[in-house]
């Protein structure tokens, strides 16, 4: 239960400070920017790894689960809880932001600037290449290393600066399926469920070209989360 909670909490942060970032940008005549938004996302990523990484492996994003369920490190009777956590703490943290801006249209959902396949490649590449910087960090020891909130808060707040506009940059479905599902703007949805789950189950077969069984010993981001 402990470990769900974790995940529930630190998914609704990074849903929460997230998109809230988006909303707030929108609301403000664009105070935050671009920049900003992409750094928050980043940052509460990182926060979270060094608050829940020894409880849950702070996954906080469905991809990641089933990226660590895929290199068999992670125990199939977990990822369906791990799911419902995490989705549920993302439509919360949605529901919240519906509460304090009801006029706002998309609550951060993720849309596609370009055409559908553009952002559903971008998303998988992204997502691949967060699962394969998550798997290279990570150490499946009961400790929280300061190397792994640094490099996957890193490479978050680097693949939305420079992806965001195109694609939404979210590589977790958690992520977009909560302001969806709230601001009922559920075009395109399915890039944003799909892509990211590809992305990351193709990395992990990188990593065991480059790292064999180096890498994919890994549980969890900060801590080994599936025992």
């Amino acid at each position: 239960m402990k470990k769900l909670v974790s995940e529930f909490i630190g998914t609704f942060a990074l849903v929460f400070a997230g998109t809230g970032a988006i909303v707030i940008n929108d609301t403000s005549g664009g105070t935050i920017t671009h920049v900003g938004i992409a750094l928050t996302f980043g940052l509460v990523v990182l926060a979270m790894i060094y608050t829940v990484g020894d409880i849950s492996g702070a996954h906080l994003n469905p991809a990641v689960t089933l990226g660590f369920f895929a290199a068999r490190r992670f125990p199939a009777k977990e990822v369906a809880p791990y799911l419902l956590s995490q989705c549920a703490g993302a439509i919360a943290a949605s529901a919240v932001l519906r509460f304090l801006f009801p006029l706002h249209a998309t609550l951060g959902a993720t849309l596609p600037a370009g055409t559908a396949m553009q952002s559903f490649v971008l998303e998988a590449i992204l997502t691949f290449l967060l699962m394969f910087v998550i798997l290279g960090v990570s150490t499946g020891a009961k400790e929280k290393g300061i190397t792994a909130g640094i490099a996957v808060g890193a490479v978050i707040g680097l693949e939305a600066m420079f992806a965001g506009p195109i694609c939404g940059a979210s590589m977790n479905p958690a992520r977009s399926l909560a302001p969806a599902l709230v601001s009922l703007h559920m075009e395109n949805l399915w890039i944003y469920l799909i892509a990211p789950v590809i992305g990351a189950v193709a990395a992990v077969f990188a990593c065991r070209c480059v790292r064999e069984e180096g890498c994919c010993c890994a549980v969890s981001l900060a801590g080994e989360a599936g025992k």
